[in-house]
């Protein structure tokens, strides 16, 4: 059986290495209401008080309601400090200002919001002595499911080798609330997205594989084709070697 306690132990004890190899005296990272923030937030809280949970709706409607929502009871329910910084804004003026000598994709739109966020989230951090903290589980990144510089720019991640079921596994050892684990993974980059249906297979169907190895053939070449056409997402930007 699973040691919960000796693994939050272990995450606890990491994350405070990290902060104190970096000389670094608290966290801050983007409380998007869902499972992995929260799971991220609390493991963030129980190991350094100053930790700093940002909620940044830009946009979409969910972001407003359900998202905030939930966000925020996890945030009350585990004493997590939490600010609200709406980017709905910036993002107008961003677009305004790029579609006057552009034509921007749906996509190249979508990743905007999560960009505006790692802005953001870096800014508060340089000004608290804080580090980033990542909130992207292992499906996530075996698929390349995340925004490269915006949600994939952290400092430090303490959930990165966990699968989706594995979260759940850890939120509910953890008494998360159950908004938080029934809702639908979804990056909410725009209304009635989730990432099962936006990448065509389920997170349990993932986790299969990458726990198991085991897997239908179309599914094991989808998650396989996700994985090698977002290699790059997973490594330091090319450089030029003579």
């Amino acid at each position: 059986m699973r040691d919960f306690a000796l693994e939050i132990e272990k995450r606890v004890e990491f994350i405070r290495k990290v902060l104190k190899d970096a000389g670094a005296s608290g966290i801050v990272y983007g409380n998007s209401g869902g499972k992995d923030s929260a799971l991220t937030g609390i493991l963030c809280k129980m190991a350094c008080d100053n930790t700093l949970g940002l909620i940044m709706p830009c946009h979409a409607k969910r972001n407003f309601e359900m998202d905030l929502k939930d966000g925020m009871e996890v945030a009350e329910k585990f004493n997590i400090e939490t600010k609200v910084v709406d980017l709905t804004p910036i993002r107008t003026e961003t677009l305004k200002t790029l579609e006057k000598d552009f034509s921007l994709t749906d996509m190249a739109i979508a990743n905007i919001a999560p960009r505006l966020r790692m802005t953001v989230l870096y800014a508060v951090a340089a000004s608290r002595n804080a580090l980033v903290a990542g909130t992207d589980n292992q499906s996530e990144m075996y698929m390349g499911y995340f925004t490269k510089f915006g949600d994939g720019a952290y400092d430090f991640n303490p959930i990165g080798d966990l699968t989706v079921t594995e979260v759940y596994e850890f939120l509910k050892y953890l008494g998360a609330p159950e908004c938080v684990i029934k809702k639908a993974p979804s990056a909410a980059l725009f209304d009635d997205q989730t990432d099962e249906g936006e990448m065509g297979i389920t997170y349990k169907k993932i986790d299969e594989y990458l726990m198991h190895g085991t897997g239908s053939k179309e599914d094991i070449e989808i998650i396989e084709r996700y994985h090698r056409i977002s290699e790059h997402k997973r490594n330091l930007p090319i450089v030029y070697k003579p």
